[in-house]
């Protein structure tokens, strides 16, 4: 069963399959750079991986307007249910079914808060199961030796990885990351949307490929077939 992954922009994406639907940090309305292009209908479930707005976003009328779940660390689900959302409220290591996937909540070093400052949980990476698939968004972080026991217990297939530096990683951690998590199929995120996060995103292919990888460079609105 081929899962089709959707950049959005940022670090946004759309993952789906036949049985699923899954919306991943979805801040669209205020970034300029987003693409899009799917069905709200489409929607089945929402992931946040930390509470700030360029991750967060759109989650809550997305909620309202498709009956999607948000699945989010118990303070950041408890923000969400208390605006009306439907959640599902997890902790780290916590594994919780989706509509025809499920995810796991893994260690992420940031911080992570809501309008106004309150604090909004542990950031969080996701681990999603789907169909034959393990893809594993690190949300944003630093390099940190977590990712290895990721990659030995959960041997991810697809990884996603920010590079903007700043507020996360910067290419060479990077790099790292994808080395660490061992996956075949490396897709950059989180760079590139505002001045403070510009990143050379071939240079970081080009280091991708070199250590045996596959590196998807992919623009908001576009999508590929794994």
């Amino acid at each position: 069963m081929p899962v089709l992954i959707h950049f959005i922009g940022h670090s946004c994406f759309f993952i789906e399959n036949e049985n699923a639907g899954i919306l991943i940090d979805p801040f669209i309305s205020q970034n300029q750079k987003a693409v899009f292009k799917i069905n709200p209908a489409q929607i089945k479930d929402i992931i946040l991986t930390h509470g700030h707005g360029d991750h967060m976003g759109d989650a809550i009328p997305l909620a309202a307007k498709t009956g999607a779940r948000i699945t989010a660390v118990f303070e950041l689900a408890d923000f969400c249910s208390n605006q009306g959302a439907s959640v599902n409220s997890v902790s780290l290591g916590g594994n919780v079914k989706l509509n025809g996937a499920s995810v796991k909540l893994l260690p992420a070093f940031h911080s992570s808060s809501v309008t106004g400052g309150k604090y909004a949980g542990m950031p969080a990476a996701a681990l999603i199961s789907i169909g034959n698939l393990k893809i594993y968004h690190a949300g944003d972080t630093c390099l940190h030796s977590e990712m290895k026991t990721a990659a030995e217990v959960y041997k991810p297939d697809v990884v996603m990885l920010p590079i903007g530096s700043t507020y996360t990683m910067d290419i060479d951690d990077a790099v790292i990351a994808a080395e660490w998590l061992n996956a075949p199929v490396v897709i950059p995120m989180h760079y590139n949307t505002f001045p403070a996060i510009e990143a050379d995103v071939q240079d970081f292919k080009d280091k991708i490929e070199k250590i045996g990888k596959k590196c998807f460079i992919m623009n908001p609105g576009e999508s590929i077939r794994i």
